[in-house]
């Protein structure tokens, strides 16, 4: 059965500075410190670890048989790589190992990981890194964490242990059960906890064991695979290479790639159809000093990270698929074309436009601003152009003026466009992060456009003319008044308690000081064009400012909860004063 089991593939995730990088070193180090020729596999974007290695870094704790011929780690880390690796609309990863910092706990980074591997269904483990910086610890390099926990200080264990429940608990939160690894009976129902440092190599062993237990349970009918047939890959990176040209980073999961087999592969127009003119791995370590870097192989067999060089490459999509075609070009292509087509969307006629370096990261960040409810007006890979910006500024709401990029650039000519445009651009590698700045400027810009509503809304506001305040009796008559309620402005109309409407207030004045309005509270000077003091006015009258019934509408049905109490008041009397006749005013 083991010729027939691929080798699991395992990707490794994490927050920035967590240690994955390292981890994979460390792994690779490991492993690779054996020396012995053809121990260590490295291929394009992916490190294989064979079973007999495995088994020796593991020691004493590798117990029973197992079919999984080794693991293939891929070398990209974080969670791009995951995204990017895509396999019939699912993710071509089987298993993953998600690296938390013990001292630092669940980040951003992690808990973007966790949704996607939620998402795709992917087993994974906790790789609960950098125990060695546990003040106390008394390191043991490259012991199972099994064996090296027994020898340390108990307020070392008991700090130990308290980190582990945080981390089990924010687990728990997230929708999973899980425990530290060696108390964990069942890993189908629950997540392990591997305490480990990438640094000293405690643990290692332990995550080895682990991972080939998951491949071993839960993947063996999935890793089943043709070792012959056309060959079934996702396109890793799109590079240039000296003397070769536009190449390929590809990982293959299936069936095989021969030297002269016609490929075709996603593109942002119709797919690429090529043949494959070099399959190239990397030199073996032990030839590091070579000239070259790559050598040349006939055939490669999956699971393995290959360069592919063919001609017309230019235009390649990083996190497409890449199929061997025989006499089915045409089917394979329209196949390639309608994965690619699914994630370019154009959706709704309104919303914001998205872009990013993969088809992968595009569809991870499709997904989560859908969770979100955002629009998408369109989806798209590659830097942010000049036609990005252009098609944005022909959008009316502000709040849509939006181009989201994830860790794609705006080309010079998109900059200039943007010069003097109010469109907004948010930028990051981090779709997390990405997402609550723009949530966090759609908040912002609500309630600036809310108060300037608010500002430019006539709101009802009534005032009282006060005794023996009278300075000029007409053209305009100019009185001392005491706002009661709301704002009083310039250039607005006057009404009676009556719903007369007997002038307009021509200026305000305070201690011979100009205003243009007055607020609940003050005492001003109110010069108002039309009534005179004694006939349509007089003193102690209360008086009111009109206001439009689409305004009073909105100030009733809208902004009332915010109002202060005393501009309420002024309102619901004004309301009251104008519904005597037409009790459906403002409604």
């Amino acid at each position: 059965m083991a010729q027939n089991l691929r080798t699991p593939i395992v990707c490794v995730m994490g927050h920035v500075d967590h240690g994955k990088t390292s981890l994979l070193d460390r792994i690779r180090g490991t492993t690779i410190a054996e020396r012995e020729a053809g121990l260590i596999t490295q291929h394009i974007g992916a490190t294989e670890v064979p079973l007999d290695v495995i088994r020796r870094v593991c020691g004493p704790i590798f117990r029973g048989e197992t079919n999984v011929p080794g693991l293939l780690f891929i070398d990209t880390p974080g969670h791009r790589a995951f995204t990017t690796l895509r396999a019939r609309g699912g993710a071509l990863a089987d298993l993953a190992i998600v690296v938390i910092d013990i001292n630092e706990g669940f980040q951003p980074q992690t808990l973007e990981a966790i949704e996607i591997l939620k998402r795709f269904k992917t087993p994974f483990v906790v790789a609960a890194n950098k125990i060695d910086r546990l003040s106390g610890w008394n390191p043991q390099p490259g012991q199972p964490f099994i064996l090296s926990y027994p020898k340390q200080a108990e307020h070392v264990k008991t700090a130990l242990d308290n980190k582990i429940y945080i981390l089990i608990g924010k687990l728990y939160e997230l929708g999973f059960s899980s425990d530290r690894y060696d108390r964990v009976r069942d890993f189908q129902r629950n997540i392990g906890v591997v305490p480990l440092s990438a640094k000293t190599g405690e643990g290692i062993p332990d995550l080895l064991m682990i991972l080939m237990g998951l491949a071993q349970r839960f993947l063996e009918k999935d890793l089943e695979y043709r070792a012959v047939g056309p060959g079934v890959g996702t396109v890793l990176e799109v590079k240039e290479e000296v003397g070769l040209g536009t190449t390929l980073d590809v990982i293959l999961y299936e069936g095989e790639l021969n030297v002269g087999d016609t490929i075709v592969v996603g593109s942002l127009g119709n797919p690429i159809v090529t043949k494959i003119r070099a399959l190239l791995k990397p030199r073996p370590l032990s030839e590091m000093r070579a000239e070259e870097k790559f050598m040349q192989v006939k055939k490669v067999v999956a699971a393995s990270g290959i360069k592919i060089a063919a001609p017309g490459l230019e235009g390649a999509l990083a996190g497409s698929q890449i199929r061997v075609a025989q006499n089915n070009i045409s089917e394979v292509a329209a196949q390639i074309k309608s994965e690619v087509d699914a994630v370019r969307i154009e959706t709704e006629s309104n919303g914001i436009l998205i872009k990013a370096d993969t088809l992968g990261s595009l569809e991870a960040l499709v997904n989560e601003l859908k969770k979100e409810n955002i629009q998408i007006r369109r989806a798209d890979i590659g830097d942010i152009t000049k036609r990005d910006v252009a098609e944005v500024k022909t959008i009316k709401d502000p709040l849509l003026s939006v181009i989201v990029g994830f860790d794609v650039d705006v080309l010079p000519d998109a900059k200039e466009e943007l010069a003097g445009s109010n469109i907004k651009v948010f930028i990051n590698d981090v779709i997390y992060q990405l997402i609550e700045d723009y949530k966090k400027w759609v908040t912002e810009q609500k309630q600036l456009i809310e108060k300037r509503r608010y500002e430019t809304i006539i709101k009802p506001a009534r005032f009282q003319i006060l005794p023996d305040c009278t300075f000029r009796q007409s053209k305009p008559a100019v009185v001392g008044v005491r706002v009661m309620g709301g704002v009083i402005k310039t250039n607005l109309d006057v009404m009676r308690e009556d719903g007369a409407v007997v002038g307009k207030i021509k200026g305000i004045q305070e201690h011979s000081e100009n205003l243009s309005e007055a607020a609940t509270g003050k005492e001003v000077a109110v010069a108002i064009d039309g009534p005179i003091v004694g006939r349509q006015i007089k003193e102690g009258d209360i008086l009111y400012i009109d206001v439009p019934e689409k305004h009073a509408k909105i100030a009733e049905q809208e902004l009332f909860e915010s109002m202060p109490i005393a501009d309420k008041e002024a309102l619901m009397a004004f309301m009251e004063i104008k519904r005597r006749g037409n009790p459906f005013w403002g409604k």
